[in-house]
């Protein structure tokens, strides 16, 4: 076995309904950091969150526990520096003590760096890429509203550079002090959210465990794990979307994927994916889930025995199958994803003309974080067939 790191939160909470018990839970956190019981807690909030009321119980819990609280919608997807920059510029407005975050991937990404930045010690520019976060940052608490990015237990937080380049800001200084996985978020999620984030969750898992760096047993147990609840479950929370007991294994099974990708990192679909996002503005999990199928095929000659291990996780074939075909039954199987859910599975069916291709794949050549982990190298020629395949 080759020697390995493995790193995630510090507290971990996965208990539907949990978020009403956020006084409790950051307790702890506030006596190790030497803060008072109306110590300044700036929120952020995804807005249509803000407007629950889920979120009313959840402020008025914090209130009558003695928190100062200030709260901030300013979220929206894929976000850009400016937003960053505007967000952080009101925690420190608010004299924030701790940060919390409630909403999906964009809301706990901005939150990260907003810890970070809110001490005033480093600028964003000089943090992007890997291990580049030299500042310390206040307690962060971080409760996702989806299950799918994994966002509250990685240590990564992407940005939106220029007009529609995407930068990522990968540090131990962004894993968060604790993380709440409450389902009762996610139960009021419209279906094509529902499926975009679970399938998001699920490449995740498939990335890790196919990681061509820093892949090791841990992450492979998590990745592991976390593509059995994700498969059990996805249908279910499509089509039956209050049932609460599938939305909880859904949102264990994102934060396990989240987990594993944090410490074995994602490759060429999200490499491939990340263009897809930035320039046509297409949500994240629909973005990993256009191209997953033919990424997957690309990658086939490189991954066959993996995909061929990720098949028997999920008993998609009988064990004395040959390997190729148990391999290319779990791709086959993930094929049939977006479909099955609802999602569009084409990239003409977002809005993507063929004339769009070149674009996409010179500017998915400039994931080079990414595309190092993918277990076959992918040059411009390879990215452009496979969005080729994809249209």
């Amino acid at each position: 076995m080759s020697p390995f790191e493995f790193r995630s939160v510090n507290r971990l909470v996965s208990q539907a309904g949990a978020t009403q018990r956020l006084p409790e839970w950051m307790s702890p956190l506030m006596e190790q950091h030497g803060l008072q019981p109306d110590c300044k807690v700036f929120a952020l909030v995804d807005p249509y969150i803000e407007t629950t009321p889920h979120f009313t119980e959840v402020r008025t819990a914090l209130l009558q526990a003695g928190f100062k609280l200030t709260v901030c919608t300013d979220v929206e997807p894929d976000p850009p520096e400016a937003q960053v920059l505007r967000v952080t510029a009101q925690a420190v407005d608010s004299h924030a003590d701790l940060v919390l975050a409630i909403g999906g991937g964009s809301t706990l990404d901005i939150a990260k760096l907003v810890a970070v930045l809110a001490k005033g010690q480093q600028d964003l520019k000089s943090m992007y890429g890997v291990g580049n976060v030299r500042s310390a940052r206040l307690p962060m608490v971080l409760v996702p509203t989806t299950a799918g990015t994994g966002s509250e237990v990685t240590p990564i937080s992407i940005v939106t550079t220029g007009k529609d380049v995407k930068m990522g800001v990968v540090s131990p200084q962004l894993y968060a002090d604790i993380a709440v996985l409450d389902a009762d978020w996610t139960l009021s999620l419209p279906q094509h959210i529902t499926a975009a984030t679970g399938i998001d969750a699920m490449v995740h898992a498939i990335e890790a465990f196919t990681s061509k760096r820093l892949k090791n047993p841990y992450s492979d147990m998590l990745a592991c794990q976390a593509l059995k609840l994700l498969a059990n479950n996805l249908k279910t929370v499509c089509f039956d979307p209050h049932n609460r007991e599938a939305r909880q294994a859904m949102m264990f099974g994102a934060c396990l994927a989240g987990q594993a990708f944090a410490n074995a990192p994602v490759g060429g679909v999200h490499a491939l994916a990340y263009p897809i996002g930035g320039i046509f503005h297409v949500s994240h999990g629909l973005s990993n889930s256009l191209v997953l199928p033919e990424v997957l095929k690309f990658n086939a000659p490189a991954a066959l025995a993996l995909y061929a291990e990720l098949c028997d996780v999920l008993s998609l074939a009988p064990g004395h199958v040959l390997e190729e075909e148990r391999a290319h039954a779990f791709i086959d199987w993930c094929a049939t994803l977006a479909v099955s859910t609802g999602l569009p599975s084409r990239l003409r069916e977002v809005g993507i003309a063929e004339t769009d291709l070149d674009r996409l794949a010179e500017s998915a050549m400039l994931q080079t974080r990414l595309l190092s982990n993918n277990p076959r190298e992918i040059n411009l020629e390879d990215a452009r067939a496979i969005y080729q395949a994809s249209f």
